[in-house]
């Protein structure tokens, strides 16, 4: 016995013969697909898998060790956890793989780029650097202390070459932590601060003088202090107005910026266009009312390699939101421009006609909330002259399934499309999109076909299989039955997201789309009233995400789910009523991806 047990740990330490150069480019193959799986969490846990959240009856369990670190012996096994959704099954594989060899552990540490810290991570922060030695971008939003200290701490660790760093949701800008941190760490290229309470003049010029070679800078949806005495508002307003002024003199590489409700003027805007020669993308959301359409044009003429554009007025009451014909004359002398963006505005056909007539090269483009003397015959134009679009987001409620059918006959790059509250339409609209644009992935159309009568239009089957389509959001239709929900997933049999909260007319007919689906792997069912999963008799091995949410799911229930769904990572059963401590103790032993990579909110 005990001459087996040698042999099989010299077989674990033997390295394998392909160089660690092969196996990286197989790890990153397998895992890049989401390009969210680099970001990686880490904090510890308490010894009880029970937590009490804020809010009567609600309760949150979570995983109690991520073994990825139990074969690292200078960090013991339970201080880490991935807390992201979407880097669980990424956290999962590399948990086996750490576990082969000293070989695969170290290349695996070598894969992970990113970190986020929590207020217990601080003191491990040592052996987390001396881990993962290529780590690049440091998410600090979940810190709730003296973050000055912290990046202190940080900038002890010189060897890091930290390109990206957030420092958002925090009270005020750190700023002697930052000042110290860009002592030591001289790579920084990407900075965020968004949504900090007491946003200070001051910051800006700190980061203009403290990050001259940063790319990229999101100050978006953050408090300006208004502290100030009756008359000083025009000097207080002076001071942000030269921070940014600053930042577009020192900023010589920025290339991304996100302003949105920020203070910002004209005079600003203009000086960050102009200084800035590198800039390609603006983002100007809830755009401050010191900014008029003048202003925007003037600043749009003098950046002309911007690549994409987005913007919403401060209010519906603004002037902002009826572009001028100098507003829409500054946007198409954009030749590159590749990403537009308009939110809340008053648009008419002109804008449309004016994009045509030029052809710009727009493969993202954006209309939300909008409102105006727009029709089809604008957007038939537009679409029908710039033919290289990938993703549109149009809520246009004037559309119908014919507009639609004719439309998609341009869209054959098409990715990704959100119709949604698009009301005239039915899900004749949905075949005609899957059948005529071979590319997409994903649609949403949340909100549609007010009338049930779409239930009984002729049979479907003649439409064929779609394999492309991975994401379909249907959410909000009242008219959605279960006969007509087992058709669409014989017609897109790869669905991976099905999301289908508010639904009220769906009872056992899901348990049918789990058979077909069999590569489902996010399923949102919230607030779906009369939905059954009892009679589900069939294994969903790929299912990670469940919502059920506000449903009438019981223990019986809770039951079949955790042997038919052993993978589960993420189980929500928030206002389930019916459901209980004993039911979510089956979930929790027969899950055990959930158990110990997951989490179940009840």
């Amino acid at each position: 016995m005990k001459r087996k047990r040698t042999s099989i740990q010299s077989s674990t330490i033997t390295n394998s013969y392909l160089p660690d150069e092969c196996w990286e480019c197989i790890f990153k193959f397998i895992f890049n697909n989401n390009e969210n799986n680099n970001r990686y969490y880490f904090y510890p846990l308490n010894s009880s898998l029970r937590i009490k959240r804020k809010g009567k009856g609600t309760y949150l369990y979570k995983s109690s060790r991520l073994s990825i670190s139990s074969t690292y012996s200078d960090i013991h096994e339970e201080i880490f956890n991935d807390d992201d959704p979407n880097n669980r099954n990424i956290c999962r594989y590399l948990n086996s793989l750490s576990l082969v060899s000293k070989q695969l552990l170290s290349i695996t540490n070598r894969i992970r780029f990113s970190l986020t810290i929590f207020n217990p991570t601080r003191p491990f922060l040592c052996l987390l650097f001396k881990r993962f030695t290529n780590l690049n971008s440091l998410n600090l939003t979940r810190f709730h202390g003296d973050l000055d200290a912290l990046l202190r701490k940080i900038s002890r660790f010189p060897s890091l070459n930290i390109t990206s760093l957030n420092i958002s949701n925090q009270p005020t800008v750190p700023a002697n932590g930052l000042r110290a941190f860009s002592q030591k760490i001289t790579t920084l290229t990407s900075l965020t601060c968004s949504h900090i309470a007491n946003f200070n003049s001051s910051d800006l010029f700190l980061i203009a003088e403290c990050f001259p070679l940063l790319e990229e800078l999101y100050i978006s949806y953050s408090e300006c202090c208004y502290i100030y005495p009756i008359g000083y508002h025009t000097k207080y307003y002076d001071g942000y107005f030269d921070g940014v002024e600053a930042l577009s003199l020192s900023l010589f590489k920025l290339r991304k910026v996100n302003l949105s409700s920020f203070l910002i003027n004209n005079q600003s805007l203009l000086h960050l266009l102009d200084n800035c020669k590198l800039l390609e993308e603006v983002i100007l959301f809830s755009c401050d009312h010191k900014i008029t359409n003048v202003g925007i044009a003037s600043a749009l003429r003098d950046r002309p390699i911007l690549r994409s554009f987005s913007f919403s007025p401060f209010n519906m009451n603004d002037n902002m939101t009826i572009p001028t014909s100098h507003f829409i004359d500054s946007l198409v002398s954009l030749k590159g421009l590749t990403c537009l963006d308009l939110q809340f505005m008053n648009i008419s056909n002109n804008l449309f006609y004016s994009i045509a007539r030029v052809g710009l090269p727009l493969t993202r483009f954006t209309l939300r909330h909008c409102f105006g003397h727009h029709s089809y015959a604008g957007i038939y134009c537009l679409l029908s002259k710039c033919q290289g679009f990938q993703h549109l987001d149009l809520e246009l409620p004037f559309l119908n399934d014919q507009h639609v059918v004719q439309l998609s006959s341009f869209l054959g790059d098409l990715m990704s499309i959100n119709l949604s509250c698009c009301v005239k339409l039915t899900k004749l609209s949905l075949y005609a999109l899957t059948k005529n644009c071979p590319l997409l992935g994903e649609i949403k159309m949340e909100g549609i076909g007010k009338s049930t009568s779409v239930e009984n239009s002729d049979s479907l089957a003649e439409f064929g299989v779609y394999p492309q389509l991975k994401s379909l959001y249907l959410g909000k239709n009242q008219w959605l039955s279960d006969e007509g929900i087992i058709k669409f997933a014989s017609n897109f049999p790869n669905l991976q997201l099905l999301d289908l909260n508010r639904c009220n007319l769906l009872y056992e007919g899901i348990c049918q789309v789990l058979r077909i689906c069999c590569k489902i792997r996010h399923l949102n069912l919230a607030y779906c009233k009369k939905v059954k999963l009892l009679g589900m008799n069939v294994v969903v091995p790929n299912l990670e995400v469940l919502n059920l949410s506000n449903t009438k799911v019981n223990d019986k229930t809770l039951y079949v789910i955790s042997k038919n769904c052993s993978g589960l990572l993420q189980l929500l059963l928030e206002l389930s009523h019916n459901v209980t401590e004993e039911g979510v103790k089956h979930v929790v032993e027969n899950c055990m991806q959930l158990r110990e990579h997951g989490y179940l909110l009840y």
